[in-house]
C-alpha cells in the first residue's frame, strides 16, 4: 500500500508517533486515579470500564495498565487518521502536518490517558471512514454495532443522515434515521443542570479541546469549508456535533465527550484550507496567511507544553485546587507517603479520598485517621509538594 511505503514523511510520523506514545505513557504513570476514573473502573461502566480492565490479569494493577488500552486507541486512532489522509491532501507534508496537530491536541491527548468513551468513540468513527475509504461503500454491520458500544454514536447516526441528503442514498439515509431513533430511545443524551444558558462555557471546553486559538480558526474553518468547497464527511460530522452540542446548551450543561470525538475527527479540513488559502496566494501577499499558521501551530505546542508540564503551573498558582488537572494529582504520592512511614490503612472523611488510596495499596481502616488541613498550618504530619510549592497537606490522627 502507497501508504505504507517507505519515505520521509511516513518515517516522520512513525517517529512522532512513537515519541507520543511515550510521552503518553510517562503522564498516565504520573496522573493519579480520579474518583470518577475509580468508579468506572470498579463498577465496569460502559465500553470503557470494561476495556479498562482488559490488561488486569496480564499486567500488574497501577495507572498505566488501566489506561493502557486507551493508549492504544489513541495509536490506532492516529494511525488510521494518517491512512485515511494519504489522497486528502495535494502535498504529503500536509498529512504528516494534520496528523501531528490531531495528535497533540489537548483534547485527544487527555481522552488517552483518562478513563471515558472518547478516545474509543474517535477510533471507532475514524474505522468507519477507512472502511468507506477502501470499499468505496457503507459499512451497515458497523454502524449497527456502534448502537452497542456508546450513546455519542448518536451524532455519527444523525451526521450520515445529512450527508445521505447531500449523497441522494436513499439507503444510508434510511438506515442512519433508523439507528439515530434507537439510540436515542436507549441511551438518549446526558444533559444537567438547572435550564439556563452554558453556550459559553460549551465554547471555553472546545477551546481547552484544542487551544483557544486553534478553536477559533477551526470554527472559521469550518464556516468557511462549508460554503465554499465540496462538503465531505469530515465537515458533516464537525459541523452536526458543533452545532447540536450549541443548541443543547442554550438551555442545559452538556458533555462534551458526546460530542467532541466528531469535531476534532475534521482537522483535515481546517489543515487543507489554511495550506490552500496560503498557496493560492502570490508570495507577496501570503506573508499573513503563513503567519497566521505559525500562531496557531505555536499555540498548539505550548498548549501541549503546559499539559505534559502541567504540574509546574503549582509554582503560579495561589490555590492549588484551581489547577485544571488537580483531581488527578496528590493521592498516589499520598499512598506513597504513607507506604515509607510503614502505614498500610487509614481511614479518611473523604470517602473517594479513601477508595482512591485503596487503588494503591492503602487499605481503609487501621489506627490512623487521615485529614487534610489547610496549607498555611506551618506544621503538618504529611505535605505533598510539586517543584518544593506545596500543594495539600495532611494531619495523621491517632484513633
Amino acid at each position: 500500500m502507497k501508504s505504507l511505503e517507505f519515505n520521509k514523511y511516513n518515517v516522520t510520523f512513525i517517529g512522532l508517533l512513537l515519541f507520543h506514545i511515550v510521552v503518553l505513557v510517562y503522564l498516565a504513570n504520573d496522573f493519579s486515579i480520579a474518583s470518577r476514573e475509580l468508579n468506572i473502573f470498579e463498577n465496569k461502566i460502559g465500553f470503557a470500564g470494561w476495556t479498562s480492565h482488559f490488561f488486569e490479569n496480564i499486567f500488574p494493577l497501577n495507572s498505566v495498565t488501566i489506561k493502557l488500552p486507551f493508549i492504544i486507541f489513541y495509536t490506532f486512532s492516529s494511525i488510521l487518521l494518517y491512512l485515511l489522509t494519504d489522497d486528502y491532501f495535494r502535498y504529503q507534508k500536509d498529512r504528516v502536518l494534520a496528523s501531528a496537530i490531531f495528535m497533540i491536541l489537548p483534547g485527544v491527548n487527555s481522552a488517552a490517558i483518562m478513563l471515558n468513551e472518547s478516545i474509543v468513540v474517535i477510533f471507532f468513527t475514524l474505522l468507519y471512514l477507512y472502511l468507506y475509504k477502501l470499499k468505496g461503500k457503507e459499512n451497515y454491520f458497523l454502524l449497527f454495532l456502534y448502537l452497542f458500544i456508546d450513546n455519542s454514536f448518536a451524532i455519527l447516526y444523525l451526521a450520515l443522515f445529512f450527508y445521505s441528503m447531500k449523497k441522494k442514498d436513499d439507503r444510508l439515509l434510511f438506515v442512519s434515521l433508523i439507528l439515530f431513533g434507537l439510540s436515542m430511545s436507549i441511551y438518549g443524551f446526558e444533559i444537567g443542570g438547572k435550564p439556563q444558558g452554558y453556550l459559553i462555557d460549551t465554547f471555553g471546553i472546545y477551546a481547552s479541546v484544542f487551544s483557544p486559538l486553534l478553536f477559533l480558526y477551526f470554527f472559521y474553518a469550518i464556516y468557511r469549508f462549508g460554503i465554499k468547497y465540496d462538503r465531505d464527511m469530515y465537515w458533516y460530522l464537525a459541523i452536526t456535533a458543533l452545532l447540536l452540542s450549541f443548541v443543547f446548551s442554550l438551555r442545559q450543561k452538556v458533555y462534551l465527550e458526546d460530542f467532541a470525538p466528531f469535531v476534532v475527527v475534521a482537522i483535515p479540513v481546517m489543515v487543507k484550507l489554511i495550506m490552500h488559502s496560503t498557496r493560492v496566494r502570490v508570495k507577496e501577499h501570503s506573508g499573513n496567511y503563513r503567519f497566521l499558521g505559525y500562531l496557531l501551530l505555536f499555540s498548539l505546542i505550548l498548549n501541549f507544553g503546559v499539559f505534559v508540564l502541567n504540574k509546574t503551573l503549582y509554582l503560579v498558582l495561589e490555590n492549588p485546587k484551581k489547577h485544571f488537572a488537580y483531581d488527578y494529582h496528590i493521592v498516589k504520592e499520598l499512598a506513597q507517603v504513607l507506604k515509607d512511614k510503614k502505614i498500610s490503612a487509614v481511614k479518611c472523611q473523604d470517602k473517594g479520598l479513601s477508595q482512591r488510596l485503596k487503588f494503591y495499596g492503602i487499605e481503609i481502616g487501621g489506627k490512623y485517621l487521615l485529614q487534610e488541613i489547610k496549607l498555611n498550618n506551618k506544621k503538618s504530619d504529611i505535605d505533598i509538594a510539586y517543584f518544593g510549592k506545596s500543594v495539600a497537606k495532611f494531619d495523621l490522627l491517632r484513633r
